[in-house]
Order: structure tokens, then C-alpha cells, then sequence
């Protein structure tokens, strides 16, 4: 499982939009990941607001959830997006840093289920949940 794990953060790290970003991989294994992404003024989506853009929270959010997927136990070391249905629930407070949690729940031969939760660190009202599919390739 190390090896998967190692994997998995060597990859995120190395997804140049991960990086420009600012993503980082805090907790990873067992199918569970944790990525942050601190508030950055270039990141904004609405400048009367000042709140994150959309786009870089399903950014956020897509990442975690196949990192989640790589570290499953019964995962492959590489995945793809095939779904992910992304339900925005408001805006992330302005100049705080947005974290995504993913669970990797399930894992068919073809196709592993995840579903994921985006806060601020007013973490009691979520920014965003996610559920998705993403490829697989079990060995036999």
C-alpha cells in the first residue's frame, strides 16, 4: 500500500494544474484523500466578491476524488475521470483555504465510486459535494 500511496502523491504533485493551483496533498491511503488549496487572489471568480471561481473548486475536487481512487487497496496506480456530478452549495468564503475530502466507497472490475465534501474553514456548511465514477483495470 505504501508504494500506491507514494504513487498517488508523486502523481498529484507532478499535474501542472494541480501546482498552478496551489493543491496540496495533506492525508492520502486506504481509499481517502485530503487536498487544500489556499485562497489565491488569481483564482478568483467574481471580483466584487472575491469568491474562488467555480471552476478551480471542480478542479479541487476532481483531483481528490481519483487520488482517493488511486489509494484504494483494490485500485489501480492510475485512474480517469468517467462522471462526476458536482453540487455547489455556495460560495467559499473569500481568503479562506478550501479543503476536499474523497472516499473511494466502491470498486467494480471496471469502475470505482467516490463521493466528496469541498469547506472553508466554515467547514459546518459545505462549498460543494461531489459523487463520481472513474476507471479501473483490476489484474486477474
Amino acid at each position: 500500500m505504501a508504494d500506491k500511496t507514494q504513487l498517488a502523491r508523486q502523481f498529484i504533485e507532478a499535474i501542472p494544474h494541480s501546482r498552478a493551483l496551489g493543491m496540496e496533498l495533506t492525508e492520502i491511503g486506504e481509499g481517502r484523500a485530503v487536498i487544500v488549496m489556499p485562497y489565491d487572489k488569481k483564482l478568483i471568480g467574481d471580483p466584487d466578491t472575491g469568491v474562488i471561481h467555480g471552476g478551480a473548486v471542480s478542479a479541487l475536487m476532481d483531483t481528490c476524488c481519483g487520488a482517493a481512487v488511486m489509494s484504494h487497496p483494490s485500485a489501480p496506480s492510475s485512474t480517469a475521470t468517467i462522471d462526476l456530478r458536482i453540487d455547489y452549495m455556495r460560495g467559499a468564503t473569500p481568503g479562506q483555504t478550501i479543503t476536499t475530502t474523497a472516499t473511494c466507497h466502491h470498486v467494480t472490475r471496471n469502475v470505482a465510486f467516490v463521493r466528496a465534501v469541498a469547506t472553508d474553514e466554515q467547514s459546518e456548511t459545505p462549498v460543494a459535494t461531489a459523487s463520481g465514477a472513474f476507471t479501473v483495470e483490476l489484474k486477474s
